[in-house]
């Protein structure tokens, strides 16, 4: 992952430019293909571009710290802004037809399939250096190695759909939503509670480990970043509330992978409106990418990245990549494209977008695929990749 720097930054205006025209075109090619709500998701990506860069808010390295350092400081950033998100998606998703925006939440089953599925993503992340908003945050932030990590994540998405009936049919626990079942008020205090209960096992954690808390990294300028963790968790929240209000629904990523790895197949000639899982949705495959919403806002991530990076003055793409470093990227991006489809999405769309929705199976992502990120630190241990 990209890690900011606390130097001035000498702003790269060449590539500022390049960053701001390419953001600028894909609002457009939304506002053109989708209409306003569209752009408007194309703009909220590009600002959760610049707060993940600017930030370093990588739910891989914030995972990984803590299994091996016991050091909890982006642990609590995420659920704080967890808390921050769901103080405003309970009550629009329970109530939001009232106020004029129709809203609903991701409200899944989760079983055999989604645990598998969020552990070998979990698994894959730390392999492939990121998760999906990492993946895309980095690419956007000058990263070659996760060109290669996301090329093969849209793979892995794409070869899922493929085997998905079959994965559909293992036992699986109903859905159930915390909002039906318990109300706005107790579906809230529910999941504070729950997060709070992490949070102080990180902080006790940490503590033993090391006797206080690590003092947190400050704000150095609000435009070319650094950001802290948790200012970076209040810009995340923001992104996630925007993201209800303008599409309605909670922020997910890997979705359009499966749709873009989709539509190459599908232009060389795969029949992949054959497979099950595309039946019926051959309108969508022919359709331009700008008209679907987590699509336009994937652009909008690694524009807006790519505009921090600028301003950071830290856009450098490497072209020296190990072999072994390839390895680990097509490994770990497959893993994850595999695993998300099979989990209902990332740690965006599925553990996020499952607790922001009052969801079971959000919960359930995190156990199984924070699981899978202990296993795959530890094989980062034994392949020597830090």
């Amino acid at each position: 992952m990209l890690t900011p720097t606390t130097a001035n930054p000498d702003i790269q205006r060449p590539v500022l430019a390049v960053a701001m025209l390419a953001l600028g075109g894909i609002v457009w090619a939304a506002g053109e293909a989708g209409g306003t709500r569209l752009a408007l998701a194309a703009l909220v990506g590009g600002c959760a571009g610049l707060a993940l860069y600017h930030a370093s808010f990588g739910f891989t390295s914030a995972w990984r710290r803590f299994a091996r350092e016991r050091r909890g400081a982006g642990l609590r950033a995420q659920l704080a802004m967890i808390a921050l998100t769901v103080l405003i998606s309970y009550p629009l998703i329970a109530h939001g037809h009232a106020f004029g925006m129709p809203t609903y939440g991701w409200v899944l089953p989760f079983g055999v399939a989604a645990a598998f599925g969020a552990f070998i993503f979990g698994i894959g992340m730390q392999l492939g250096g990121g998760c999906a908003s990492g993946t895309l945050f980095t690419v956007g932030g000058g990263s070659t190695r996760m060109v290669i990590t996301l090329s093969a994540f849209i793979a892995g998405s794409v070869i899922a759909t493929a085997h998905l009936p079959e994965w559909r049919t293992l036992p699986a626990i109903p859905p159930v939503s915390s909002i039906s079942s318990l109300g706005v008020i107790g579906a809230l205090a529910l999941t504070f509670a729950l997060l709070a209960f992490i949070a102080r096992v990180t902080v006790i954690a940490e503590k033993r480990q090391h006797g206080d808390l690590e003092a947190p990294r400050e704000t150095g300028s609000v435009l070319t970043g650094p950001w802290s963790l948790m200012f970076g968790a209040v810009a995340i929240a923001f992104v996630g509330i925007a993201t209800f209000l303008v599409l309605g629904r909670p922020w997910g990523i890997t979705s359009a992978f499966a749709l873009w790895g989709a539509k190459v197949a599908s232009g060389i000639g795969i029949p992949i409106e054959t497979w099950p899982h595309w039946a019926g949705q051959t309108a969508r495959l022919e359709a331009s990418v700008f008209t679907d919403g987590t699509s336009v806002m994937n652009f909008g991530i690694i524009a807006g990245a790519m505009v921090a990076a600028a301003l950071a003055g830290r856009f450098s793409p490497s072209r020296s990549i190990t072999f072994m470093g390839v390895l680990t990227a097509v490994i770990g991006g497959l893993l994850m494209g595999y695993g998300a489809r099979l989990a209902y999405g990332c740690n965006i769309g599925a553990y996020l977008g499952g607790i922001v929705s009052g969801s079971l199976h959000g919960w359930g992502w995190l156990v199984f695929g924070y699981l899978g990120s202990l296993v795959g630190t530890r094989l980062r241990g034994v392949l020597r990749m830090d």
